[in-house]
């Protein structure tokens, strides 16, 4: 299964770090041991579904852990019946 999400805190951050929700949100998939990528407009991680589906909630809910006062985050799946595609099969020509 290949997760990306883009999370879309209110405030973003602080005043002396602008970008701290969205950074409380990347630390806990760096945390989670699941291979992934930050791209300037979300991440993508991969991974097992029983793995994934409850480490996207808490992506989703560190940034109100971490302090924004809503959050509202973009979810694009990808999953298939068989075989597993990977991030790497789905961008190596391009790199």
């Amino acid at each position: 299964m290949i997760i990306e999400i883009q999370c879309l805190p209110s405030p973003a951050g602080t005043p002396d770090d602008p970008h701290a929700h969205i950074e409380a949100a990347i630390a806990v998939i760096q945390e989670s041991g699941v291979h992934f990528e930050v791209g300037p407009l979300g991440t993508t991680f991969e991974g097992e579904p029983d793995e994934l589906w409850p480490l996207l909630r808490r992506v989703h809910e560190a940034v109100l852990t971490a302090g924004a006062s809503s959050a509202v985050s973009v979810v694009k799946i990808a999953q298939g019946s068989t075989g597993t595609r990977t991030m790497d099969s789905l961008t190596s020509k391009f790199r």
